[in-house]
C-alpha cells in the first residue's frame, strides 16, 4: 500500500482557511479508494482533497486504499493504516466481500471492529454504503443493504449511502471492467459525497473547539 499525504493549502480568503491547521483525514478503503487503474492524481483522495481546496479547506490527505482489500483484510492492516493524528476518516470497504459472496455477517462484524477502532480514538467517521450484486440472491442482498445504515447508527457515523452512486452500471463512467470507475467517475463521486465531507469536517471542527476549551 502506498499512502500519499497531500497537503493544501486553503483558499486565501475563504471560511476557515489560514487559522487552523490543517485538516488530517485518511480515505480507508479498497480499489475504488486506491484509484485502480488511474493516474495517483486521478484517484478519490487526491480528486476530495483538491475539491476542498476549492472550498476553501485545507487537508492533509492519506490515500489508504488498497486494491483487493476485504474488511477483513482492512481491519487487520488497521492499526498502521490509521497514523496517529487522523482527524476524520472516510471508510470505504465491503464492494470485495460482495463480490466474492462473503457472508454478510462477517461483513458486519469487521466493519463493526473497525468502527470501534475508530471510535476509541475519537476519529470522525463518514461510512460509505455498497451494495451487493444480485447474482448472490435476495437473501443475501437483504442482509447486506443493512449493513452500513445499522452501523453508521450505532456508532454516530455520517453515512453516505451508496459510494458508487451516478456511477455504477454507467459505461460511460467506468472501466472496461464495469466495476471501476473512470477520472470522470471518480469526479462525480467526488461531488455527490462531498457534502457529507463537509460535514466530516464539522465534526472535526467541533472536535478542536471543545479540546482548546478544556
Amino acid at each position: 500500500m502506498a499512502i500519499v499525504n497531500l497537503c493544501l493549502a486553503a483558499v486565501t480568503g475563504a471560511a476557515h482557511a489560514g487559522d487552523e491547521a490543517p485538516i488530517r483525514m485518511v480515505a480507508f478503503g479498497d480499489s475504488l479508494t486506491a484509484g485502480y487503474m488511474l493516474a495517483p492524481s486521478e484517484a478519490f483522495p487526491v480528486q476530495l482533497a483538491e475539491a476542498l481546496k476549492a472550498k476553501g479547506v485545507a487537508v492533509e490527505m492519506a490515500n489508504a486504499g488498497v486494491s483487493g482489500d476485504t474488511t477483513a483484510a482492512g481491519l487487520e492492516r488497521f492499526d498502521w493504516a490509521i497514523p496517529e493524528g487522523t482527524e476524520a476518516v472516510v471508510l470505504e470497504l465491503g464492494a470485495n466481500d460482495a463480490l466474492r459472496g462473503i457472508d454478510p455477517d462477517e461483513t458486519r462484524k469487521n466493519l463493526d471492529a473497525i468502527l470501534a477502532k475508530l471510535g476509541e480514538r475519537k476519529i470522525a467517521v463518514l461510512l460509505a454504503g455498497m451494495a451487493a450484486p444480485k447474482n448472490w440472491g435476495r437473501e443475501y442482498e437483504a442482509k447486506f443493504s443493512t449493513i452500513y445504515t445499522d452501523l453508521s447508527a450505532k456508532h454516530g457515523a455520517l453515512l453516505y449511502p451508496f459510494f458508487l452512486e451516478g456511477v455504477a452500471l454507467d459505461a460511460k463512467l467506468n472501466l472496461q471492467d464495469g466495476l471501476h470507475p473512470t477520472a470522470a467517475g471518480v469526479g462525480v463521486i467526488v461531488q455527490g459525497i462531498l457534502p457529507k465531507v463537509e460535514e466530516l469536517i464539522g465534526r472535526v471542527r467541533e472536535r478542536r473547539a471543545t479540546i482548546s476549551k478544556s
